[in-house]
């Protein structure tokens, strides 16, 4: 299956004999057989043709837009995905003190796990990090005798500070940051997992609805206007393995440059040029169709992409059972 991005501006994509077309503002063409198109996204000022809407609404394809710089406008989708009866028990559930403890437990556990696998992977043990890894097993080590979310939620804080000043301190001196930052970002770092947390979160997001649940009612992320509560809460077990892991391997791998980032003196943010953001969205989507065996329910190996998608599922069966036992978060070695 594919996923479409576009992010040139003046590209106008359209569908003639089952293929959706991209046309470049070079007149080249970029075609991709309609059955095998999952989603599109659009970033600046990208136009489609009023068929080749038509036709996404039809097939249920998903079509979400950004700006250039990565800002989320919003998403063409249909609603036929929507199973009330469902929603009812995942209100019910988000209502349930206990089970939103303990998928909390859950969840922010193999969050902060995760990290701890990162940071390893990337230092290799390098003593300056051996403060920043400590703190973070503590936290990690309190969670479980914690009795509210909010106290979770803290310590979770305190592992995040840690995990990314680690981080910091053994990338290239060019990259590196003060903690962390968003809407916007200071530094390309900031930039970049801001970029790739938007992306991965309207892809749970989506996801979300395609099992007929609601993405704004969550079980550890408080209710805001506007907010994605429940694709902020399933997000949190993925960032550390697909989007901090490819901004590193970005880094690390001396693949995108200090040059690659703009900033914008009206809002003090930093940003990817077009180049910068071609090359993460092709890192990203080869990290997506990697495959993995990081799942402990499931004996054989998928791609990240369908192991999100398979914890969406896995949540559905938590919340129809009344049972948080049946989800079980992702956690790497």
């Amino acid at each position: 299956m594919s996923y479409l991005y576009v992010n040139e501006s003046g590209a106008l994509i359209y569908i003639e004999q089952g293929y959706f077309i991209v046309k470049h503002l070079d007149s080249s063409i970029t075609k991709i057989p309609q059955e095998t198109l999952d989603s599109i996204i659009l970033a600046g000022n990208v136009s489609m043709t009023t068929p080749c809407v038509r036709e996404c609404l039809i097939k249920g394809i998903p079509v979400s837009y950004y700006s250039q710089n990565g800002a989320y406008f919003g998403r063409l989708d249909t609603t036929k995905h929507v199973k009330i009866d469902r929603q009812r028990q995942q209100f019910h559930a988000t209502e349930d003190k206990r089970f939103c403890l303990e998928m909390t437990k859950k969840v922010i556990e193999a969050k902060i796990n995760n990290q701890l696998v990162v940071i390893k992977r990337y230092t290799r043990g390098l003593d300056e990090t051996e403060k920043e890894v400590k703190q973070i097993k503590i936290a990690r080590e309190k969670i479980e005798s914690c009795s509210d979310i909010e106290t979770i939620m803290g310590y979770e804080g305190i592992a995040a500070k840690s995990y990314f000043k680690a981080i910091s301190t053994v990338i290239h001196d060019e990259f590196r940051f003060d903690g962390r930052s968003k809407q916007p970002p200071k530094d390309p770092f900031n930039a970049m997992i801001s970029y790739g947390y938007t992306i991965l979160f309207h892809e749970i997001y989506g996801e979300i609805e395609n099992r007929g649940l609601c993405p704004y009612a969550g079980f550890m992320h408080k209710d805001k206007e506007n907010h994605a509560a429940l694709a902020s809460d399933l997000i949190e077990e993925w960032r550390a393995p697909i989007v901090d892991s490819v901004v590193l391997s970005l880094i690390q791998g001396n693949e995108i440059s200090y040059d690659n980032f703009n900033m914008d003196f009206e809002n003090g943010g930093v940003y990817m040029d077009s180049t910068a953001r071609k090359k993460f969205i092709n890192k990203l989507e080869s990290k997506m169709r990697s495959e993995m065996s990081y799942l402990r329910q499931v004996s054989y190996r998928m791609s990240f992409r369908k192991a999100v998608w398979y914890q969406v599922g896995e949540l559905v069966k938590a919340i129809e059972g009344n049972d948080t036992s049946l989800y079980n978060p992702v956690v790497i070695r």
